[in-house]
């Protein structure tokens, strides 16, 4: 059965852009469940790892207002010694955690290539004949990495961040409520940049794909021993060598307009924080003059508030981190898609025992009169 249509479709690329649905969410998040053990064991890291960062501001507050003032020696030496102590086990946890991330992250990697280079082999040789080779292998190298990030790493950092927000705003409206709400009346400016800038960068994500695979394609057709010949023999040379040039030069290009808008929507994000920040330490300062809180409480609350907004800026960059891997996923899906131009039968029978000879029983031939 016949579908050369399918793949020369994806020979002449794509018609139209893929959207991200809740069908391409849940086949991208299959190649999650092989590791559920290791992903459940970072999520508990991550939790430790969150409850020690809340306990920092809380000593800082205490030696402020309380360890020092009443001149408690004893106090003081074991509050230093926990301020030690935390940061060496978040090291520890971290370096755990990251074990476990690259086991994840590896693992997509080689599922995908496995997968992609399996069906690749059972397409035709009419596939082959054309398609460009630089094509598939952009695919198999750089769209593979490029989407292992959405399990391995965007996944867990939307996750860590949640948690984060969640538990810092549990313990800053525990200090004081009125900051915690001041701080948070910045969150619909956190997701406005988002949706402004996501949008944007995950469509030059794609371009920028697209437009390195044309360059590789184009490096394997003309440096490999049947190209070089024959652009020997053409004289072509100094034509390659401007089909190349124009080729890098619209990379360069793209990764200069990636750079820039990426550069730009941190920006954005960073004066949405200082606006937050300003706010709080203004309205926190005039309370703390009339009395109404301690200077230790303003400190602690400075803190979370700098790793409230940290956790926010990720949460807010999530969705473009994890709409540029699904790009990614996107181009490979592309490939693993692709029809077999001759499909097996589904109960084809397997030789087992083949001896190398061939007969033909009860075959006639007939030639049609013209």
């Amino acid at each position: 059965m016949s579908h050369g249509m399918g793949w020369f479709n994806f020979i002449s690329g794509p018609s139209e852009k893929p959207k991200i649905s809740w069908k391409l969410l849940r086949r991208v998040l299959q190649y999650g469940k092989p590791y559920r053990g290791k992903i459940a064991v970072m999520l508990v890291l991550i939790l430790i790892s969150t409850a020690l960062g809340l306990i920092s501001p809380l000593i800082m507050r205490d030696l402020i207002d309380y360890t020092i003032p009443q001149k408690d020696v004893q106090r003081l030496i074991g509050l230093s010694l926990a301020l030690l102590a935390i940061p060496l086990l978040s090291g520890l946890i971290n370096v755990i955690q990251r074990r476990l991330n690259s086991q994840v992250g590896e693992g997509v990697i080689f599922d995908l290539r496995v997968g992609l280079y399996a069906h690749l082999q059972r397409m035709s040789l009419r596939f082959f004949t054309n398609t460009r080779v630089g094509e598939l292998m952009s695919r198999l190298n750089n769209d593979v990495i490029g989407a292992q990030n959405a399990v391995s790493n965007t996944l867990v950092n939307i996750i860590t961040n949640f948690i984060q927000v969640t538990a810092i705003l549990l313990v800053m409206l525990r200090l004081e409520w009125r900051l915690t709400l001041i701080s948070v009346a910045i969150l619909p400016l956190f997701i406005l940049a988002a949706r402004l800038m996501g949008s944007r960068l995950r469509d030059i994500a794609r371009q920028a794909m697209d437009i390195n695979a044309q360059m590789n394609a184009m490096m394997n057709e003309t440096l490999n021993i049947a190209g070089a010949l024959l652009v020997k023999l053409f004289g072509r040379t100094r034509v390659e060598i401007e089909r190349f040039q124009n080729r890098a030069e619209r990379v360069r290009a793209i990764g200069v307009k990636r750079a820039v808008i990426g550069t730009a929507f941190f920006v954005i994000i960073g004066l949405v924080s200082a606006v937050g920040t300003a706010l709080v330490f203004g309205i926190g300062g005039y309370l703390v003059i009339e009395g109404l809180f301690t200077i230790g409480t303003i400190v602690a609350f400075g803190a979370y508030l700098t790793s409230l907004y940290g956790a926010l800026q990720g949460l807010t960059n999530a969705p473009v981190e994890f709409a540029t891997s699904v790009v990614s996923f996107e181009r490979v899906f592309e490939v693993l898609d692709l029809p077999l131009d001759i499909d097996e039968k589904p109960n084809a029978v397997q030789l087992t025992d083949v001896r190398g000879e061939l007969s033909f029983s009860n075959v006639m031939f007939k030639y049609e009169a013209s």
